[in-house]
């Protein structure tokens, strides 16, 4: 039985039926890909995953990040290196304290972003995993970057054509106040480049590229720089482009990067377990190089 498709817009997330992840076949494969490319966010319920058949899944889709809790040396990882902790549980499984530094670097997820925007290598994609979830809250929202981008009037697409960003994800967790960085991690988190409008190499459409991670664009003003980026958030974020998932445990959602906004929304961690795993799958080149603009380090 082929793959059932189910649109929950014409071209914005689609839920995807009668597949076992684990055991993909290479046209199952073939057609959740077609579908990823048009609608840019897959909800698949029910998928039975350990970690090492999760990330084997995601392999499929290209090469897969390390998770950026490697760079701290005193950081113990609980989950695989190559698999993102996005839940509120320790090493030994026990929910974080209030203060515990990695429940506030998570609580950046909270925030309208893109994964891994901030490395020079972005992401392509991220599959999310719900192994255990609070009863209530905890819901993930996504924003149409590409419908966004379509909606803007013709002199915002002409202003913003060709500008470059710097991304950080030190930039995302100032914002809530968060500074505890080591030297190496302030290393390996420099800003990086990235073109505010993209076209997608698959299916042709145009993109916004933003993220919280985005501070200053390369040759503009910080304060400008800082009313544009916000005002294409506040725009890309209206209701007309976003749609809210309610999560379900055993689900597994798949987003483009590429052209995607998400946030986590909150739920009471210091009460309920979460535990969410993410493979997150790199792109193919530097947004830049995409887009073909020769753009010198800083």
């Amino acid at each position: 039985m082929p793959v059932s498709i189910h649109a929950v817009t014409p071209d914005f997330v689609a839920e995807i039926g009668d597949v076992a992840l684990n055991k993909v076949s290479r046209e199952d494969l073939a057609a959740i890909r077609e579908a990823f490319t048009k609608y840019a966010v897959l909800v698949f319920p029910d998928q039975e995953f350990d970690d090492e058949s999760q990330l084997d899944f995601a392999r499929h889709f290209g090469p897969l990040e390390t998770t950026v809790f490697k760079a701290r040396k005193d950081h113990k990882l609980r989950l695989h290196e190559n698999m993102a902790d996005v839940g509120n549980l320790d090493a030994e499984n026990r929910i974080l304290e209030t203060d515990n530094r990695q429940r506030l670097y998570n609580l950046g997820n909270r925030l309208w972003h893109t994964d891994s925007s901030f490395k020079r290598l972005p992401a392509y994609c991220s599959m999310l995993h719900a192994r255990s979830i609070p009863p209530i809250g905890g819901h993930t929202e996504f924003a149409d970057m590409r419908a966004a981008y379509d909606a803007l009037p013709d002199s915002t697409k002409q202003r913003i054509a060709g500008l470059v960003a710097e991304h950080s994800i030190m930039t995302s967790r100032a914002r809530l106040g968060f500074k505890d960085f080591d030297e190496s991690e302030r290393e390996a988190f420099a800003p990086v480049p990235q073109v505010l409008v993209r076209r997608l190499q698959d299916s042709g459409r145009m993109s916004l590229y933003i993220a919280s991670h985005a501070g200053a664009i390369r040759g503009m003003a910080d304060a400008e720089a800082r009313q544009l980026i916000d005002e294409l958030t506040a725009h890309a974020t209206q209701r007309q482009f976003v749609h809210a998932h309610r999560w379900r445990q055993g689900d597994l959602v798949i987003w483009d990067d590429r052209c995607t906004m998400h946030r986590g929304m909150a739920f009471d961690d210091q009460r309920y377990k979460r535990d969410m795993r993410r493979a997150t799958v790199s792109d193919v080149a530097p947004t830049c190089e995409q887009m073909g603009l020769a753009v010198a380090a800083e």
